[in-house]
C-alpha cells in the first residue's frame, strides 16, 4: 500500500479488465504509411478480433543520434538502434509527439476512435532514460546519473549505448519524481491515455510507481499499468500486471523440445507461491523483442506454435497478441528499421478470435481472482501431453496440449470430454479420444 496507515488505499484492477485480451502494436510497421491515421482504420478489425487494449509501441520524438546512428555527445557509439528509423526507446521530449506518426490531432483521433470501438490505449513509456540530446539534457541535467566528469552516460550493466541514464535514486530530491509524474499525467489528463506499459520497470524505484499510479487515478480512476518486470511487490499499489518472461521462455523452450514438460509443472508451482491470486500476469508467445532479437513464432516454436498460443491464451493471467501475430507473420519485423505487415490475409485471424472470445465468455479463463487457478489433469503421456482445466462458479473450461510428435489417445483421468451433457469442444481437435501430434483441444462444460 502507498500509506501503510491509511486502510481505505488499495490496489485495485479496473472493473473491465480481468476479460481483457490486449494487442501490442508497432505503429511504425503497422501499415505501409506508418501512421496513426492509417493504424486508426484498422481499429475495428482488431476490435472485432477481441481486443481489449491496444499498447501502442514509444510514440515520442527520438534522438538524432538513434535515428542516424554513429555518436552521440558524449562520444559512447550508438550501437543499438542505429537502423534507419531508430530506436523508438530513446525519448527526446516525453511530452511531445513524434511527427513520423502524425499530430495531436491526429493522436488524438486514434484515442477517440478506439474508445468509441470499447477500446482501451495504453502508451509505451521509458522512463529510466532518455535520448542524449532530450530537452532535459539541456535544461534539467540533475535529472541524470552522471559520470566521473560530470557527463552523461548511459545505463549500466547494459549495452545501450544510444540513451543516458537517469538519477531515480535521487529522484525525489533532484525534482525526476515530479517531472516524469506530470508528464504521465499530461497523457492521461489533456489525450485520453487509458494507462502504460512501463519499460524495464524494474529499474526504476517502486515507490515512483506507486506515487505515480495514485496521481493518475486522480485523473482516470480505471487507469491501467503493466510493468515490464517480474517484482510481485510492483502489485501491491503500482501495477495491475507483469510480463510473465520466465513463463514465456519455457514456452520457446518446451516448443522445441529443450525442455521437459515438467518444466511447465514446475513453474506453476513456484508462480502461485510467489505471486499473488489478484496479481495479473502477460502471457505470450511473441512480442517486438522477441520477434526482433529471437525470431518468429515458427522459428522458436517449430510446430508446437499454435499450441503454444492456446497455453498462452488459457493458463492463467491475460493473453497478448503482437502487430501481424494473427496474419501468421513470418518474418522479422526489426522495430528500428523499416518494414511492414501484410494484413492482406489473416490465416490465424479466425483462431485468434475464436481464443480471445474464450477469454471474454469463461469466467473461469479471467486474470487474477476474478479467474480460477489451473489444476493439472492426469493424462497417459505426461511427456508429450499437457493437460488442465479450470472451474470459477459455473465456467468450467479442459485444454488438453500434445506436444510431441506423434499422435496420442486421449486418456483423461476422472475426465470424458465426449460424454452426452457434459462438455463441448469450442477449440482445435473436436475428437475427444485421440489428439494429433502439435495438436490442442479445448472444451467448455455445456
Amino acid at each position: 500500500m502507498l500509506n501503510p496507515t491509511d486502510t481505505t488505499d488499495h490496489m485495485q484492477h479496473p472493473g473491465w479488465s480481468a476479460s481483457a485480451t490486449i494487442y501490442e502494436m508497432n505503429t511504425r510497421q503497422h501499415t505501409a504509411e506508418g501512421t496513426l491515421s492509417a493504424a486508426a482504420r484498422d481499429l475495428p478489425r482488431l476490435a472485432a478480433m477481441g481486443v481489449d487494449i491496444v499498447w501502442l509501441m514509444p510514440v515520442h520524438p527520438i534522438g538524432e543520434v538513434n535515428r542516424k546512428g554513429g555518436e552521440n555527445k558524449n562520444n559512447y557509439i550508438a550501437e543499438r538502434g542505429s537502423g534507419s528509423l531508430g530506436s523508438p526507446y530513446s525519448a527526446t521530449d516525453y511530452t511531445a509527439l513524434n511527427p513520423d506518426f502524425g499530430s495531436f490531432e491526429e493522436f488524438d483521433s486514434f484515442i477517440e476512435s478506439a474508445h468509441a470501438l470499447g477500446l482501451r490505449v495504453i502508451l509505451d513509456w521509458v522512463a529510466n532514460h532518455t535520448a542524449f540530446d532530450a530537452v532535459w539534457t539541456e535544461e534539467h541535467l540533475a535529472y541524470y546519473l552522471l559520470d566521473s566528469v560530470g557527463g552523461l552516460q548511459p545505463p549500466l550493466g547494459t549495452d545501450w549505448w544510444d540513451v543516458a541514464q537517469l538519477d531515480w535514486e535521487n529522484g525525489e530530491e533532484n525534482g525526476l519524481y515530479a517531472a516524469m509524474e506530470s508528464a504521465m499525467v499530461f497523457w492521461v489528463r489533456d489525450h485520453g491515455v487509458d494507462g502504460f506499459r512501463c519499460d524495464v520497470a524494474m529499474k526504476v524505484p517502486t515507490p515512483f510507481w506507486e506515487r505515480v499510479r495514485v496521481a493518475l487515478e486522480q485523473v482516470n480512476a480505471e487507469v491501467f499499468m503493466l510493468a515490464e518486470a517480474e517484482d510481485p511487490g510492483h502489485h501491491k499499489r503500482a501495477f495491475d500486471m507483469s510480463y510473465a518472461w520466465h513463463a514465456h521462455h519455457l514456452f520457446n523452450k518446451v516448443a522445441a523440445g529443450e525442455f521437459p514438460i515438467d518444466s511447465l509443472r514446475r513453474y506453476l508451482e513456484r508462480e502461485e507461491k510467489r505471486f499473488g491470486r489478484d496479481d495479473y500476469r502477460l502471457l505470450f508467445v511473441t512480442n517486438h523483442d522477441e520477434n526482433s532479437w529471437n525470431g518468429t513464432i515458427a522459428e522458436r516454436m517449430g510446430e508446437n506454435g499454435d499450441a503454444m498460443a492456446v497455453l498462452a491464451g488459457t493458463w492463467f493471467g491475460m493473453p497478448l497478441m503482437y502487430s501481424g501475430q494473427a496474419a501468421g507473420l513470418s518474418k522479422r519485423l526489426r522495430f528500428f528499421e523499416k518494414d511492414t505487415v501484410d494484413f492482406s490475409a489473416l490465416p490465424k485471424g479466425a483462431f485468434y478470435t475464436r481464443l480471445n472470445a474464450l477469454h471474454h465468455e469463461e469466467q473461469a479463463l479471467h486474470a487474477g481472482a476474478a479467474g480460477a487457478w489451473p489444476v493439472e489433469i492426469e493424462t497417459a503421456h505426461p511427456e508429450a501431453v499437457y493437460a488442465f482445466s479450470r472451474k470459477k462458479g459455473a465456467s468450467e473450461v479442459v485444454v488438453v496440449l500434445n506436444f510431441g510428435d506423434a499422435d496420442v489417445e486421449l486418456a483423461l483421468e476422472g475426465w470424458d470430454l465426449g460424454g452426452i451433457g457434459g462438455f463441448e469442444n469450442v477449440l482445435g481437435s473436436a475428437d475427444p479420444h485421440r489428439l494429433p501430434a502439435h495438436g490442442y483441444t479445448v472444451w467448455r462444460r455445456n
